[in-house]
């Protein structure tokens, strides 16, 4: 049998190998009978060790995915066991911490998951301060915990919070705990600041904690922060900190300090927080302003050349452009412009210094450097426009900049997609309303044109020029002379000439015009748009809508259709509102041709009815107005009313009678 001499002979063969004396073999290609052992072997059981555990892992290698993924589950379990400290804790922790932050979740039951987190945490809290995950535990649990539990984190982590301010992630869980603190804690915090404020602002994390504290502090613990980056005495003797007074120049006449000393010390300082890139915080805005109050005009032009392309940063680049020159920065830093659309000169807008900073660098940059500025901001120009101080800088720029080409470009065609939406907000309406009337205090505060009109003083044009009664336009002899002053800047080009091509070659006044047309009455009754339609209705000041009057006309025609409309319940009559009513008396002022079509069309024969109430504003402009036609022409039918006390006039000094 063919089998059995198989079986015979595989025996022999194994006693043979067993004894030491198997002869070797030729390899048979093609299998043959060593193929057949080999099969025979791995069916059978014949197989040596290694052939057994080969089996046996076979076994344990998963297959299907779901054992694969089970297995890589287990395998990251086990190191992470192995690498974290707490990790068991970190577990327990994540399933309280997703109970804690539900909304729905009562007060109750919420003050006792977060009372049990803490007592979980309790001894632990600077190791878990640092982890990615627990640390957000932690911080929640800051929010919602009584206030002695807070006390007691606070206490525990007080002599940690200046180490944990440069961690990634617990620096967060610090400025949470500077938030919610009390007088007193927040205190011993801005103590425990003191002599190292610059270090930390030349930290790329820590310096958010400063400018965080300072953001929230009082006005002597803001000067006590910026105090040490003037001098290093001050940053050595804490007792001379709380001796000075508010601004940096009297600082150094009252301590005696030397003006060579303090720049050489802010300069070294300043330069070591631009290399680092962070120039985002208020605190640094504030250091930079006072600096230029004693910088030479060397030093001040070399730490603007410095922040405009670390302001530019992290902007689109137009095509044809050439990429930003700007220095090569930390690698942190590097990660945090990377998710950061918008430039840094879009984000520092938030505050007053952040736009003096961004005005000193417009005004006193080259003509490239407005140029690169410029483009920086394509892409944000509503969101500055619509900003209490981006507003501002909007208007810093349609007033010096000379390059009209870019500035329509970039920012005209912007506000003329959105016009409607500027015309009726508070901010977006103020670049319009400078092009129509120039730095007009009826739309700008006095702290706003002083901000325009900021300027680096050993770079200012006119340094040495103005005398010591009159600052920006204003006078001892005229105190309201605001509206005749001009932004300070080294533009060559005519104001007038400029706000012509913003305004009417590119096409904005049209704009401004078609939209004013189309909604009229809800213009004249909404509070701020009617001063839009008010300056497009008078032309503009120093007529810059010459060009375009028969437009003008039309919005007059406008106006007028809505305000000979007669009494409804439906909508407020133009002459009965409180807006309108003054908009179109203003109107009736400054504007003769607008008086006489609005008498002729909607009150001749009529102002009996129209002589009382908010009406009889619009009724009296007519006394009021400077042009002796529109007076001659009211007259007859006014005075009557005038002289039976049933009109009364504001200024009688105006009536001739």
């Amino acid at each position: 049998m063919a089998g059995g001499g198989d079986l015979q002979g595989a025996k022999k063969r194994k006693r043979e190998h067993a004894e030491g004396k198997a002869k070797p073999r030729p390899h048979v290609k093609g299998g043959g009978d060593g193929a057949k052992r080999k099969k025979h072997s791995a069916a059978g059981g014949y197989a040596a060790d290694g052939g057994a555990g080969e089996a046996v892992a076979r076994k344990k290698t998963p297959v299907t995915p779901k054992e694969k993924r089970l297995a890589a589950k287990e395998m990251s379990e086990a190191r992470k066991m192995k690498r974290k400290r707490h990790y068991s804790l970190e577990k327990e922790l994540t399933k309280l911490w997703e109970k804690m932050r539900c909304h729905d979740v009562s007060k109750e039951e919420r003050s006792k998951v977060v009372s049990e987190a803490i007592k979980k945490m309790d001894g632990k809290y600077l190791d878990i301060a640092t982890s990615h995950i627990t640390a957000r535990v932690l911080q929640t649990c800051v929010k919602w915990c009584s206030q002695s539990e807070r006390d007691a984190i606070f206490d525990v982590l007080h002599p940690h919070l200046l180490d944990l301010s440069r961690k990634k992630y617990a620096v967060f869980l610090v400025k949470k705990l500077v938030e919610l603190a009390s007088k007193k804690q927040f205190a011993s915090f801005i103590s425990s600041l003191h002599g190292r404020v610059a270090k930390l602002l030349h930290h790329t994390i820590g310096a958010a904690v400063v400018d965080y504290a300072f953001q929230r502090g009082t006005k002597r613990q803001k000067r006590q922060l910026l105090l040490e980056l003037y001098s290093t005495e001050l940053q050595l003797f804490q007792d001379l900190t709380l001796q000075s007074s508010c601004c940096l120049i009297d600082t150094i006449s009252k301590l005696g300090l030397q003006i060579s000393s303090v720049l050489q010390y802010m300069t070294i300082v300043i330069h070591k927080i631009l290399e680092k890139g962070t120039v985002e915080y208020s605190i640094v805005h504030t250091a930079i302003l006072e600096y230029f109050t004693i910088a030479d005009k060397t030093s001040a032009s070399d730490v603007i050349c410095q922040l405009i392309p670390l302001l530019t940063q992290g902007a689109l680049i137009i095509d044809g452009d050439e990429p930003s020159n700007a220095p090569e920065l930390p690698k942190k830093t590097k990660a945090k412009k990377k998710r950061s659309k918008e430039p840094l000169i879009v984000r520092i807008m938030q505050t007053r210094e952040g736009l003096k900073l961004g005005i000193s660098c417009l005004k006193h940059g080259s003509a490239k450097d407005r140029k690169k500025i410029i483009k920086s901001l394509k892409g944000h120009i509503m969101k500055l426009a619509l900003s209490d101080f981006g507003c501002l800088f909007l208007i810093c720029i349609i007033s010096i900049v000379d390059d009209t080409k870019l500035v329509s470009k970039i920012v005209i065609q912007e506000l003329a997609k959105h016009i409607k939406q500027l015309i009726f907000d508070k901010n977006g309406r103020r670049p319009l309303l400078q092009l129509l009337h120039p730095l007009c205090s009826r739309y700008l505060s006095p702290d706003d044109l002083a901000c325009l009109n900021y300027n680096v003083p050993s770079l200012s044009p006119t340094e040495g020029d103005t005398s010591e009664n009159e600052v920006d336009g204003v006078t001892d002899e005229d105190p309201n002379g605001l509206e005749g002053m001009q932004i300070v800047s080294e533009s060559k080009k005519d104001p007038l000439q400029r706000r012509h091509e913003l305004l009417v070659k590119s096409e904005l006044a049209e704009t401004l015009i078609q939209s004013c047309l189309e909604s009229a009455g809800e213009l004249l009754r909404t509070n701020f748009s009617k001063e839009v339609l008010y300056e497009i209705a008078v032309g503009g000041k120093d007529n810059v809508l010459e060009g375009l009057t028969d437009k003008i006309h039309m919005l007059h025609d406008a106006i007028v259709s809505d305000a000979a409309q007669p009494k409804t319940e439906d909508i407020e009559h133009a002459f009965e509102n409180f807006f309108s009513s003054r908009v179109i008396r203003r109107m009736i002022i400054d504007c003769p041709a607008f008086a006489v079509i609005l008498w002729r069309k909607a009150l001749e024969g009529k102002c009996n009815i129209w002589a009382e109430g908010h009406s009889s504003k619009v009724v009296a402009g007519f006394l009021e107005s400077p042009s002796k036609e529109v007076k001659d022409l009211a007259k007859p039918e006014l005075q009557p009313l005038v002289d039976a006390g049933i009109l009364k006039v504001p200024d009688p000094k105006v009536v001739q009678k």
